[in-house]
């Protein structure tokens, strides 16, 4: 099994990865140069509008289309020499990339949650697959805390003396930010930006060392 949702014991969402043997993943190959990223940006709009496989892309069609047009629009304008225009294409071409990730992101829940379709899910958005065993060996949850912008995590306990470290991330796994180790195989993160579609991994710390870190699970913050 890969990443799915449930419905805890107080109907909270909840994510949950499992053991797997092999796990479908998406390379989305997000280019640096503009006019590659432009072209990148409508091809995967191209190939979500209107895809079944795809019903609930987050971020939006629409959402995606308007980064993609400012971030054109901010390109042709630095043909122009004017002062700010050259910052002001690079804030565009940020959020752009970060919304990309993002994508990115929730095509690998959507191939997760259906392994058997999984290449065909991240194909039909014009990503590409890379085939990885799943270094994960015991199921790890999220689910929302008890005040807003909270995720509580869980693990199975690695080894009877163990401490974990746990990461978070708010832009498609680009870049990770740690928060406190714990002793206990689970932790509260707290201050989270409500409403954004989050990715959270840990790893343990035993007696030989750290561990992998662990496989990906995302959760849109309540």
């Amino acid at each position: 099994m890969g990443e799915h949702a449930a419905i805890g014991p107080h109907n909270q969402e909840k994510t949950v990865v499992t053991t797997n043997t092999k796990r479908t993943l998406v390379a989305a190959n997000i280019p640096a140069g503009d006019s590659a990223l432009s072209a990148r940006a409508h091809a995967i709009i191209g190939a979500i509008t209107g895809n079944a496989l795809v019903p609930n892309p987050n971020p939006s069609i629409a959402t995606l289309t308007n980064l993609v047009v400012t971030f054109d629009n901010a390109q042709t304008a630095t043909k122009t020499r004017a002062p700010g225009t050259v910052a002001a294409r690079n804030v565009a071409r940020g959020a752009l990339r970060t919304a990309l990730h993002t994508e990115a992101a929730t095509i690998q829940q959507l191939a997760d949650a259906n392994p058997e379709h999984a290449q065909a899910i991240i194909e039909s958005v014009s990503m590409n697959v890379r085939q990885s065993p799943a270094r994960i060996k015991v199921p790890f949850s999220a689910k929302p805390g008890k005040v807003s912008g909270s995720v509580d995590l869980a693990v199975k306990a690695a080894a009877p003396r163990a401490s974990y470290e746990w990461e978070w991330s708010g832009d498609g796994g680009h870049t990770w930010t740690p928060v406190a180790p714990t002793l206990q195989a689970k932790t509260t993160i707290t201050g989270l930006p409500v409403g954004t579609t989050c990715q959270f991994r840990y790893r343990p710390i035993t007696k030989t060392g750290p561990g992998d870190w662990s496989q990906v699970i995302a959760l849109v913050v309540k």
